[in-house]
C-alpha cells in the first residue's frame, strides 16, 4: 500500500505526531460503469492532529459523487457508503499500520 503525506518524517517523528492526535487514514471511493461498480480505498494518508481531514477526503468524495451512482444495483449503495465514511473523516488504520511496521522491525 502506498503512503502519502509522510515525507520528511522519521519513525520517531511519526510516533510523536500520533501521540499528539495524528492518524493514518484511508478514504473510500466508488466508480460505476452501467453494470459494473468498483469500490476502492485510497492510499494511506498521514493526517496530523491539527489538520482538517476534508483536505484529503474531498477528491474521493467528489469522484464518488460524480461517478458512483450509475451502476445498478451496487452503485447507489456503495456511493452512499463511501460518502458516509468520508464524511466521518475516513477510516482510521493507525493501529494496523503501527502493528505492521512493528512486525517488520522484529523480523529485521
Amino acid at each position: 500500500m502506498k503512503f502519502k503525506n509522510i515525507d520528511g518524517f522519521s519513525g520517531e517523528d511519526l510516533l510523536r505526531e500520533i501521540a499528539a492526535g495524528g492518524k493514518f487514514l484511508v478514504f473510500q471511493y466508488c466508480v460505476s460503469i452501467v453494470i459494473l461498480t468498483f469500490k476502492r480505498v485510497s492510499a494511506i494518508y498521514f493526517v496530523r492532529g491539527n489538520e482538517k481531514k476534508i483536505k484529503y477526503s474531498f477528491k474521493y468524495s467528489l469522484l464518488t459523487w460524480l461517478f458512483g451512482w450509475w451502476g445498478i444495483p451496487w452503485g447507489p449503495i456503495y456511493t452512499i457508503q463511501s460518502l458516509y465514511l468520508n464524511g466521518k473523516g475516513g477510516k482510521d488504520v493507525t493501529k494496523e499500520v503501527i502493528s505492521a511496521v512493528s512486525k517488520l522491525n522484529k523480523k529485521q
